[in-house]
């Protein structure tokens, strides 16, 4: 990809093409700091990175300033804000990931689509007020919340841009003569008291977006910022056209002295008395409203920017981004025509590979964050059970136990395994090793490049487990027995690496298709498969076949999917589904996809399909899931969102089953027995939910390790064999439990 360059004045020769590993595609806005992109991860989960301009990025000051914003934004990361994925202040253009959160912000939304209705102000307000109760739980003020830090999601709203925002322990504070803020939305003590602002002056914030939302306008109006300045410290505020029922609560907020305006919880309080119902889909018919008018609607370009904050003795504030991006239309397949099939009820489980938002990742790694999920191995494989089983944890980097007094330097990161005949294979930042099942035991290690580690768990395919680094310039083939490098393929050269079945496809840049043999590494065909442009493959335990799946950007709104054989190139079939989906997993007669809904990023529905039969069955959910990853376990599908709603979905019932709120904001990829659901948490838990009734029945302690304030890119799923989890964690461990007895943990 070129990269991307500025335009106007002073703007930059040249835009990076990645941010660490990411690589940047879209770009969605810009502001006075830097400039957000879209971009996605190796899983394939969409990212918003904010990447600092040059000539801030050789500033000592504003590097202090940009790792605060990073440290803030960690801590408070959750389901009202957009959380942290990665970061890397000390790179040179220092740059920092969160996820990407499709709607409008309040600014767009107002400005297009007027004042907001009773309603919506109320359900704003107990968002806002929700979201701000667990921003101050952590310790931080934000300092900087306006109509454009506000983001009009699905689910509700979201408080975004922690630029300015400042944890009660930071060493950072604001110097003599500089007013930090944009004036409108600023509180009386951040002009005369800068230095003791505190979570108050969100409040203050608060009630002036609440005026905003219902006027158009703030309650302090002026063309100049220092009228504005003075009205807020000395005048009462503009309360006109704010509903009656709301502006008492909205005059208290916007009270002069700090000790004087209700917390969040108060707030909350009120709300709730007076019946105020949060409605899940509180903003979505104003979008709908938009793109039936042709408007376009502006996706997030604001989740990393501070475009509009004044820092300077001049309190003028700066000039809004206007860049946006086109969402996609709104898409429904219409009502099918499903008959009664017989039931032909495939035994077996299937694992998937799911790509996070209802999109394919711009390249696809073997074995990489969320595609070719061998991870977690047969249900039934022979040998790791035991009834003298008893949980073990073991850090493969350096060959002590869990307990040993390791604190994660030097742990390798967090490992990402494959069970394998009574082995774990893992694979972490310089390091493959195998574990013993059935007690931990180190079997053997193998050095990898430290600076390039791997892309994913290894890949079992020919007998061998395939290693792909990181940058996916080299495959590695290990014997799984001894970790004696068998053949490795310098694979720089491709766009795409994928392991089906006994054979390894490498997608070149002219879309040719190279299909090597697994066992040996040697060419078998290459050919350009007719009718297939961009093929990144998809593949699922089991199944013997590799897909593609393209989702067409036009009016009609169709899915196309092909499945083709691995060991010879050639189609098998080629359909054309209704919708925009994402193929997640497979079962022994048909097809699991996710059907993509108004917004980017959610997903309303499961649909099966059986290719003999044409045939699809489709399960709407009861409320669309951001950012959804779905494991499919028989008949099961289980969904898990980023903000940690858990879903369960009956696709023969035709029925939604439960649905969970674990709290557990980007969680691993679900893994299921029957019996239970097992998922990771970014801070090395591992919990069990009922499978059948949807309750939280257990969780292991967390294994943080000594860099708790990092936020782990991906997390690997755990694997649940033979009533057995294995997990890995970020402190470099890698441990087992009993998956039949969660509470027990």
């Amino acid at each position: 990809m070129t990269p991307q360059r500025n335009t106007g004045a002073g703007a930059e020769a040249e835009l990076p093409e990645y941010a660490g590993h990411y690589r940047l595609d879209e770009r969605l806005g810009s502001g006075g700091m830097g400039v957000v992109h879209l971009a996605r991860s190796t899983s394939g989960m969409k990212v918003a990175v904010k990447v600092v301009h040059a000539q801030f990025a050789r500033d000592p000051e504003f590097r202090g300033r940009f790792r605060q914003e990073v440290a803030a934004a960690r801590r408070v990361s959750g389901a009202f804000t957009a959380p942290v994925v990665d970061a890397d202040p000390e790179a040179e253009r220092p740059w920092m990931a969160t996820l990407f959160i499709p709607g409008s912000t309040l600014a767009e939304q107002v400005k297009r689509n007027g004042p907001m209705g009773s309603g919506e102000l109320r359900r704003l307000m107990a968002g806002l007020a929700e979201a701000l109760r667990d921003i101050h739980r952590v310790g931080v003020v934000h300092r900087d919340l306006k109509p454009s830090n506000v983001l009009l999601a699905e689910d509700g709203p979201k408080v975004i841009d922690f630029g300015i925002s400042r944890p009660k322990d930071s060493e950072l504070r604001t110097e003599t003569g500089k007013l930090i803020g944009t004036p409108p939305f600023m509180a009386p003590e951040q002009f005369r008291r800068p230095r003791e602002v505190g979570p108050a002056a969100d409040i203050f914030a608060l009630g002036s977006v609440m005026v905003h939302a219902a006027t158009g306008r703030g309650p302090f109006d002026s063309d100049s910022p220092y009228v504005v300045a003075y009205q807020v410290v000395h005048d009462e505020p503009d309360l006109t056209g704010v509903p009656e029922n709301l502006a008492p609560l909205v005059t208290r907020c916007l009270a002069k002295e700090p000790e004087d305006r209700p917390t969040p919880d108060e707030l909350m309080r009120e709300l709730r008395s007076e019946a105020a119902s949060y409605d899940t889909q509180a903003f979505i018919p104003a979008q709908r409203a938009l793109k039936e008018s042709g408007a376009e609607s502006a996706e997030s370009a604001e989740s990393a920017e501070s475009a509009e904050s004044a820092e300077s003795a001049d309190p003028a504030e700066s000039a809004d981004p206007a860049e946006s991006a086109e969402p996609r239309p709104e898409r429904e397949p219409g009502p099918a025509r499903v008959r009664r099939r017989r039931r032909r009820v495939a035994l077996a489980v299937s694992a998937l590979v799911v790509l996070s938002g209802g999109a394919l990742a711009a390249t696809q790694l073997l074995g990489g964050g969320g595609t070719g999920r061998d991870v977690r191995g047969k249900a039934g494989a022979s040998g790791s059970a035991s009834a003298a089983f008893a949980p073990w944890s073991v850090r493969p980097a350096h060959g002590g136990a869990g307990g040993d007094t390791g604190t994660g330097t030097g742990t390798g990161g967090m490992p990402q395994c494959t069970y394998d005949a009574e082995r774990l294979l893992c694979a972490q930042s310089g390091l493959v090793s195998a574990l013993d099942a059935s007690d931990g035991r180190v079997l053997w290690r193998h050095a990898i490049a430290e600076d390039d580690g791997p892309s994913g768990p290894p890949v079992l395919a020919g007998g061998l487990a395939q290693v792909v680094t990181h940058s996916g310039k080299l495959v590695e083939a290990l014997d799984p027995a001894s970790g004696a490098t068998r053949w490795q393929q310098d694979v720089s050269a491709y766009k795409g690496v994928r392991s089906v079945g006994g054979t390894l496809l490498l997608t070149a840049a002219d879309d040719t298709v190279t299909g090597l043999d697994a066992a040996t590494g040697k060419r078998v065909w290459s050919r350009r498969i007719p009718g297939l442009s961009e093929p990144y493959f998809l593949s699922f335990p089991e199944d013997p076949l590799a897909y593609v799946s393209t989702t067409s950007g036009s009016d009609d709104g169709h899915t196309r999917i092909m499945a083709v054989d691995p060991a010879t190139g050639k189609v098998r079939w080629d359909e054309r589904l209704s919708g925009a989906l994402t193929l997640v997993g497979t079962t022994a007669d048909s097809l699991v996809l996710l059907s993509q809904g108004s917004a980017y990023g959610s997903v309303d529905a499961v649909v099966r399909y059986y290719p003999a039969d044409k045939v699809s069955l489709r399960v709407r959910l009861g409320v669309a899931l951001q950012e959804a990853r779905a494991t499919v376990q028989g008949d099961r599908v289980y969904l898990l969102a980023f903000d940690g709603t858990l879903v369960a979905v009956d696709t023969v019932a035709g029925k939604q089953v439960w649905s969970l709120q674990t709290a557990v904001s980007r969680g691993s990829l679900p893994a299921a027995d029957g019996e239970h659901v097992y998922f990771s948490a970014a801070d090395g838990r591992l919990l069990a939910v009922d499978a059948e009734q949807g309750k939280l029945v257990g969780q292991t302690a967390l294994r943080l390790g000594a860099n708790s304030d990092e936020v782990v890119a991906s997390l690997p799923e755990p694997a649940a064999v033979d009533g057995h989890v294995y997990a890995g964690a970020p402190d470099g461990t890698v441990f087992a439990v009993d998956g039949r007895d969660p509470a027990n943990w």
